[in-house]
C-alpha cells in the first residue's frame, strides 16, 4: 500500500491504539489516536481525516454499543462523507452489521489480524479518495453550469407554439420522468433542458451536460462511466464518470441520435440498471440521475431504419418536447431581438436603442436556419460593427437576406434538389468531413452516405 492519508484513531484501551498506530504509521502519511470521543469534533475541526477507526463500546457503556452509534452520529454530522470503521468484539457482529446500516463503512474485529487491517484500510481510502474526487467534479460542473445559465435563464416567446412548450415544462419538471427534447441545431434544446432542471426537486443538486457527439467512440465508457487508475495506458488517475458526477442531480444527453448501434446499448444497460461500473472496476456502482435527452435527429425515422434501438428510446422519452424552429415562431423575433440587444449593449458598452423597423422586417421575413443561435449572432455581431443609435438593415448580415422569403420558399418544391443542394454546402464547409457533415445534417453517417450515393455525391 502506497503511504497516503490521514488516519484517526478512537479507543479507551491505550494498548490497542498504540499497536494500530504502530502498525499503520508505516502505510499511511499521519495516524492520531485519542482515548476520549469526546475529543473527536476538537480534532476533526483541525485536521480533515480520510479513515476514522473509531471503538464501538466505551468504558461509560461496555457492551451495548451505544456510545459508538452516539459518536458514528456525530462524524457523520461533522463531515457526511466521513469514513468510518468500527471496533468492535467477535461477540458484537450484529451491532457492526447494523453499524453500516446507520452510515459506517466497515468493521474489524479484535482480536485484530494485520493484513486484514491493511487490507480494509486500504479500501477505505480508496473509497474515501473515490467520494472526494466525484465532489471535486461536482463542484467544478456545478460552477460550470452556473456560469452557462447565464444570462439566458429564462425562455423569451408568445407564439402558440412557444406557449405549448411552456406548458409542457411546467407540467413535467417536478417529476422524474425521463424527457426527449427534439428541435433543429440553434432551437434551444439545453436551455430547456436548464428549465426543466430549475424547476424539478433537484434543483438544488447538480446539472451534467455532455455532447454525446464530441465524444469518439474509443472515450465515450472511460467519460460517461468513469475509470480506475490502471484502467488503460493514460490512465494515470481514477476518474468518476459523468453519470457518475451527475447522481443525485440531472444528465443531459444531448445529440443522443449520434450513438452508434454498440454505444446505444451501453446507455440502455446504465440506464435500465440504473447503475454504472467504471472501467477497470470489480464492481458497479449505483446511480441516482433525472435523464433528459435531446437531438436533432429524425429519430423516429432512424428506428425505422434500423439506426436506433426502439428499446432506448422508449426508455428517454417517457416524455417529448418539441421545439419549433424560429421561421415557425416570427411573432417571437422582435422580443428576442430586443433581449439580446440589451445583452450586447452592456457587453460591449454600447447604447443602440433599438432595431429599427426596416431592420426588423429583413429579420422576420429571413428564414433563420441556424434559428436562435443565429439571431443571437446576427446581433451580437451588427451591435459591435454599428456606430448608429439604431440597428438598421445594413448591420446585418443574413444568408441569403436579399432573396424574398417567397422564392425561398418556393424553392422547397423540389425536395431532391434542396437535399442535394445542402449536402454538397455542409460538406464542402466541413471539407468532406463526414462525421461532422453528418453532426450538422442531424443524420447518422449511414444516413448521410445513403443519401450521397442517392444524389451521387
Amino acid at each position: 500500500m502506497s503511504k497516503h492519508g490521514n488516519i484517526l484513531i478512537v479507543d479507551d484501551n491505550e494498548d490497542i491504539l498504540f499497536s494500530l498506530k504502530l502498525l499503520l504509521k508505516h502505510h499511511v502519511n499521519h495516524v492520531e489516536i485519542e482515548y476520549n470521543p469526546d475529543n473527536i469534533p476538537e480534532l476533526m475541526a483541525e485536521r480533515a481525516y480520510d479513515v476514522i477507526l473509531l471503538d464501538m463500546n466505551f468504558t461509560q457503556d461496555a457492551s451495548s454499543g451505544q456510545e459508538g452509534f452516539y459518536w458514528l452520529d456525530k462524524i457523520l454530522t461533522i463531515d457526511p462523507d466521513a469514513v468510518v470503521v468500527f471496533i468492535t468484539a467477535y461477540g458484537n457482529t450484529d451491532k457492526a452489521v447494523k453499524a453500516i446500516k446507520a452510515g459506517a463503512t466497515d468493521f474489524i474485529l479484535k482480536p485484530f489480524q494485520n493484513e486484514k487491517i491493511i487490507a480494509t484500510i486500504n479500501s477505505c481510502l480508496q473509497l474515501r479518495f473515490s467520494k472526494e474526487e466525484t465532489i471535486s467534479e461536482k463542484n467544478k460542473t456545478r460552477q460550470l453550469s452556473a456560469s452557462s445559465d447565464q444570462p439566458f435563464k429564462d425562455f423569451i416567446g408568445v407564439s402558440p407554439k412557444m406557449k405549448e412548450v411552456f406548458h409542457t415544462i411546467k407540467k413535467v419538471a417536478n417529476t422524474d420522468a425521463s424527457v426527449l427534447i427534439m428541435g433543429e441545431n440553434g432551437t434551444g434544446k439545453e436551455v430547456v433542458a436548464r428549465a426543466l432542471h430549475r424547476n424539478s426537486l433537484r434543483r438544488d443538486d447538480i446539472f451534467v451536460n455532455v455532447d454525446l457527439g464530441a465524444i469518439p467512440e474509443t472515450l465515450f465508457e472511460s467519460e460517461l462511466f468513469g475509470h480506475e487508475k490502471g484502467a488503460f495506458t493514460d490512465a494515470k488517475e481514477a476518474k468518476p464518470g459523468r453519470f457518475e458526477v451527475a447522481s443525485g442531480g440531472t444528465l443531459f444527453l444531448d445529440e443522443i441520435g449520434n450513438l452508434t448501434f454498440p454505444l446505444q446499448a451501453k446507455l440502455l444497460t446504465a440506464i435500465e440498471r440504473r447503475e454504472i461500473k467504471r472501467l477497470g472496476a470489480k464492481h458497479g456502482k449505483d446511480i441516482d440521475i433525472r435523464l433528459i435527452c435531446a437531438t436533432n435527429a429524425t429519430i423516429y425515422d432512424m428506428v425505422d431504419e434500423g439506426e436506433f434501438r426502439q428499446d432506448l428510446l422508449y426508455r428517454v422519452n417517457t416524455v417529448e418536447i418539441v421545439l419549433p424552429p424560429l421561421r415557425e415562431r416570427v411573432e417571437d423575433i422582435p422580443l428576442l431581438a430586443e433581449h439580446y440587444l440589451k445583452i450586447y449593449n452592456k457587453k460591449y458598452k454600447k447604447r443602440i436603442r433599438k432595431v429599427s423597423a426596416a431592420a426588423m422586417k429583413e429579420l422576420e421575413l429571413y428564414n433563420w436556419p441556424g434559428n436562435i443561435r443565429e439571431l443571437q449572432h446576427a446581433i451580437e455581431r451588427a451591435v459591435i460593427m454599428s456606430e448608429n443609435a439604431m440597428l438598421e438593415p445594413d448591420d446585418f448580415v443574413l444568408y441569403n437576406k436579399s432573396k424574398p422569403k417567397s422564392e425561398i420558399e418556393l424553392d422547397t418544391y423540389d425536395l431532391d434538389k434542396v437535399e442535394k443542394s445542402v449536402i454538397k454546402k455542409v460538406l464542402d464547409k466541413t471539407h468532406g468531413n463526414i462525421s461532422h457533415a453528418a453532426r450538422e445534417l442531424g443524420l447518422t453517417r449511414t444516413s448521410l452516405y445513403r443519401r450521397m450515393e442517392k444524389h451521387g455525391l
